[in-house]
């Protein structure tokens, strides 16, 4: 038994379907503009929605917290603690006999604690061999771009007090 077959059918198929598939893989230049005009309003909107939440945040409000006191540590010595959270390791110098500085420790690079160097009158990241200033926290030498965060304290009666974190390096 033959089966009939109709040489015709699948010339009726593309009839009804007249996409041509090699074609298909091809965009115009309308379809391109198009999603360059929704990428472009999307990252506009994103970039629009990230201003509006930093104007809306506000100042960060940090804890007064007591963090030495005056008399307990010697002239180029240091002393460690964490400020504002408990996860928040800081270091805390003398520098001289009235004079206190204090910094996050942790470097602004990829995040290794730094530590004082006395002789060298640095704070150093041992990771990378990056160098901070004692005096303000910026950069001396090596990969970090940016200057350490400074602990901003106030001397209240005997207790050395931390009151904030200075990120930007403005006073």
């Amino acid at each position: 038994m033959k089966l009939f077959r109709r040489p015709s059918a699948e010339a009726l198929w593309k009839d009804e379907f007249s996409i041509n598939a090699a074609d298909e893989r091809y965009i115009n230049r309308r379809q391109f503009t198009k999603f360059l005009v929704l990428t472009s309003l999307a990252m506009f909107a994103g970039n629009l929605w990230i201003l509006v939440r930093s104007w809306l945040r506000g100042k960060p409000i940090f804890p007064v917290a007591v963090v030495a006191q005056a008399d307990e540590i010697s002239i180029g010595g240091v002393k460690l603690f964490t400020y504002p959270k408990p996860h928040d390791n800081c270091i805390l110098i003398r520098t001289g006999p009235e004079t206190y500085v204090s910094y996050s420790q942790k470097c602004t690079h990829l995040s290794c604690a730094v530590y004082y160097s006395q002789k060298a009158n640095r704070l150093e990241c041992p990771c990378h061999e990056g160098y901070f200033s004692v005096k303000d926290g910026s950069v001396l030498q090596g990969p970090p771009q940016r200057p350490l965060p400074r602990v901003m304290l106030e001397r209240r009666g005997n207790e050395l007090v931390a009151v904030g974190i200075d990120v930007h390096g403005e006073d």
